[in-house]
């Protein structure tokens, strides 16, 4: 890590100085890449969540919208990118519905 970024990071106050000394201002495409891991690890982390609470396996779920288990996983470990007509599909089979906001 060169000195200057090392000293960003030791001087960092707040959450956004870090992740501006770590990825980049906002807009820069180190941090948009940041970014768009981090909704995909959330998406995933609230999937395996909402799998769970149903009481249901990988397996389960699959077999309940027509896909692999080898499918869910993938998205469950952020290894797919999932299409919003997937996405609605498998909350669906959960029993949950999607809200998708613009901003």
């Amino acid at each position: 890590m060169d000195a200057n970024k090392k000293q960003a990071i030791m001087e960092a106050k707040t959450f956004d100085d870090l992740l501006n000394a770590e990825y980049g201002k906002v807009g820069t495409p180190a941090r948009d890449q940041y970014e768009d891991d981090a909704q995909a690890f959330c998406l995933a982390e609230c999937l395996k969540e909402e799998r769970k609470r149903a009481g249901l396996t990988q397996e389960q779920l699959a077999d309940r919208i027509g896909t692999k288990k080898s499918y869910i996983s993938k998205i469950e470990n952020g290894h797919a990118d999932v299409q919003l007509s997937t996405l609605f599909r498998i909350f669906n089979g959960l029993g949950r519905r999607v809200s998708v906001s613009i901003l």
